[in-house]
């Protein structure tokens, strides 16, 4: 059997001595490498008894503590950011930047609404028209408009444009009446542009609400008034009967649109939490809380490696005796430490999440204006 070298004392940290290299280019790794793997070592006993691992396996283990850290930091990043960064581009990584919450997504959401209303959102509303034909006064959208205009699919009328025209463009008509001597008086004043300014300057304004009631008035009791009736967003009833050839306009949306859920097919998009941005944490910029986190977890890694060594032979033969190795118990506590030492990082993210914050801030404040009631209020005489 091969004799196998194992920690001899010290080492040399040289990019490519890890695994996947995601740090070996940070110069303040390659220098906490070789403390990280000495430290490790001595804390199992070195130089007591010997540690049965080479330079590379801890660095390796101290490569996962690493990526283990960030995986938790940014797992809980991406949770807390998800409904502010879904739909942003996948171009840059986020490390290291500071994500802003803001209203985007429900606003997204609500928009929704607004596409209902005709006053936004994500599905676009169109204009279409067909033609009346004299003395029709039934039409079916279906073979006039739908299936040549929209190849057939199926459509939403939003809006008909079908109606008098308002009142105020009848306003100055031989039905409401103006004094050509009064005009005449009043174009002295510089009020002959504004035809006829003197109705604005003679009569309050609620009188020229009044004709304006009196000529809608007339034209609904008078006049056949202008109407529709639409059924299953196909067929059309005019009111009244067309007396001539026209146009008539209005607005509709394609029902396709607004049930296809995939508003946006373009590619580099954040969908999900699998492809929010984030990369391995830089290790330089780590502070002193998470370093210390990272070497504990790699302490752990070298202890549950260390017991699959030791755990290949339980016993080994000695002259006159035989050595049980402990390899059980390391893989024990190995396994204890990195759980408590997850369920710690879990907790301070916990505690750092914006709900908890906020929650932390108003018990701050309520405590400060409770302890504020009890200090005296001084007294001023004038």
């Amino acid at each position: 059997m091969a004799n196998i070298p194992i920690w001899p004392g010290s080492s040399s940290f040289f990019p490519g001595d890890t695994p996947f290299g995601f740090y070996d280019t940070d110069v303040q790794f390659q220098t906490d490498a070789d403390k990280v793997a000495s430290w490790c070592a001595t804390r199992l006993g070195y130089p007591l008894v010997d540690i049965e691992l080479q330079n590379l396996n801890f660095y390796t283990c101290f490569e996962e503590a690493i990526t283990t850290y960030g995986q938790y930091l940014y797992q809980y990043e991406i949770i807390e950011n998800i409904g502010t960064l879904e739909g942003n581009s996948t171009g840059s990584a986020l490390n290291n930047q500071y994500v802003q919450p803001n209203l985007g997504n429900l606003i997204t959401i609500s928009e929704q609404y607004g596409t209902e209303a005709g006053s936004g959102g994500a599905v676009t509303w169109k204009t279409g028209s067909i033609s009346l034909i004299q003395n029709q006064q039934n039409y079916s959208l279906a073979d006039t408009f739908q299936a040549v205009s929209e190849s057939g699919n199926k459509i939403e009328i939003k809006r008909i444009y079908h109606e008098s025209a308002p009142a105020i463009v009848r306003y100055f008509d031989p039905y409401a009446g103006t004094g050509t001597g009064i005009q005449s008086l009043m174009q002295t004043f510089g009020f002959g542009n504004f035809s006829p300014g003197v109705n604005f300057m003679l009569m309050p304004m609620y009188y020229d609400l009044l004709k304006i009631q009196a000529i809608e008035l007339n034209d609904q009791i008078r006049k056949s008034g202008y109407s529709f009736e639409l059924y299953n967003n196909d067929f059309l009833r005019i009111f009244p009967i067309p007396s001539r050839n026209g146009k008539l306009f209005f607005d509709y949306i394609v029902k396709e649109d607004r049930n296809n859920p995939v508003q946006n097919a373009d590619q580099g998009l954040i969908t999900d939490i699998s492809n929010v941005p984030y990369n391995n944490p830089v290790y330089a910029y780590v502070n002193s809380p998470g370093l210390n986190w990272i070497r504990r977890y790699t302490l752990a890694l070298v202890k549950e490696m260390l017991a699959a060594v030791r755990g290949k032979y339980s016993v080994v033969p000695i002259p006159g005796d035989e050595v049980t190795l402990d390899a059980d118990a390391l893989r024990t506590q190995a396994r204890d430490e990195k759980e408590t030492l997850i369920d710690e990082l879990k907790t301070m993210l916990e505690e750092s999440m914006r709900h908890n914050y906020l929650e932390r801030q108003k018990q701050e404040a309520d405590s400060i204006q409770d302890i504020m009631t009890k200090v005296p209020f001084p007294i001023y005489i004038k």
